[in-house]
C-alpha cells in the first residue's frame, strides 16, 4: 500500500536518538526496516534549524551535516521551521517559606514544523497521495488531523513511536503503533563518508 511517512524531527531525536550512537541515522533504511510490506513513496522531515550555543558552539554544523545526508536520499525532503530564542526570567525551586527568587534563562521555543507537519499530512491526505500514513510523533497535538485524515478521509493512520511510552491520547484514534528500538536505529546508519554533488563529506565527530 501507498506510505507517506511524516517525521517530527525534534520528537524523534530527542525521544530515540540523542543519547545514543546512532544520530547518523538514514531514515529510508530504518523505515524499509519497520515496515517491510509497505511501498514507501515520500518521507518527510519536519525540523528547524538550531543556533549555536555558548556549551556547543558546533551544534548547527552537525545538524547541517546531517541534513546534508538526508539530502542523499531520493525519498526524503525536509521541511523547515525556526526557532525563536530570547531571554525570560523565570522562578527557582525554593523550600516553603522562602521568598521567590528568579533567574534569567535563555528560552528557546521550536515554531512551526508541528503546523507544517499537519498542514502536509492533511493536504497529502486530500489530494490522495497515500493509502496509509505514518507519523513519527509522539505529539498529542496532531489528534485533530489523524481524526480528520483516519476518519472523514478514509485513510489509514499509523505512529512510530519515538518515545519510551505512547501518547494515550492518540492510541484509540489510529490502526497500529510500533516502538522505535535501539536495535532497528543501529541497523540503519549512513555510512561514515558520503558524497553528494557538492563533494565528499564525514559523519560529525561526536557522533
Amino acid at each position: 500500500m501507498r506510505t507517506n511517512v511524516y517525521v517530527d524531527g525534534f520528537n524523534l531525536y530527542y525521544g530515540a536518538v540523542r543519547k545514543t550512537p546512532y544520530r547518523w541515522l538514514n531514515l529510508d533504511a530504518l523505515f524499509k526496516l519497520l515496515l517491510p510490506k509497505n511501498t514507501i513513496q515520500d518521507i518527510k522531515y519536519f525540523t528547524a534549524l538550531v543556533s549555536a550555543r555558548p556549551n556547543d558552539p558546533t551544534q548547527p554544523q552537525r545538524q547541517q551535516l546531517y541534513l546534508r545526508a538526508l539530502g542523499t536520499l531520493p525519498s526524503v525532503s525536509v521541511h523547515l521551521g525556526h526557532f525563536l530564542v530570547h531571554e525570560v526570567m523565570m522562578p527557582l525551586v525554593v523550600a516553603p517559606g522562602q521568598p521567590q527568587q528568579y533567574a534569567k534563562v535563555i528560552k528557546t521555543e521550536e515554531k512551526g514544523s508541528d503546523v507544517n507537519l499537519a498542514t502536509h499530512l492533511l493536504h497529502d491526505a486530500h489530494m490522495n497521495r497515500f493509502d496509509i500514513a505514518v507519523v513519527v510523533s509522539n505529539d498529542s497535538d496532531l489528534l485533530g488531523p489523524i481524526k480528520i485524515v483516519r476518519n472523514e478521509l478514509g485513510k489509514k493512520v499509523g505512529v512510530l513511536n519515538p518515545q519510551k511510552n505512547p501518547s494515550r491520547a492518540i492510541l484509540p484514534h489510529i490502526d497500529f503503533i510500533k516502538q522505535i528500538r535501539h536495535g532497528a536505529l543501529q541497523a540503519a546508519q549512513f555510512p561514515n563518508q558520503l558524497t553528494d554533488q557538492h563533494g565528499a563529506f564525514s559523519k560529525p565527530a561526536s557522533w
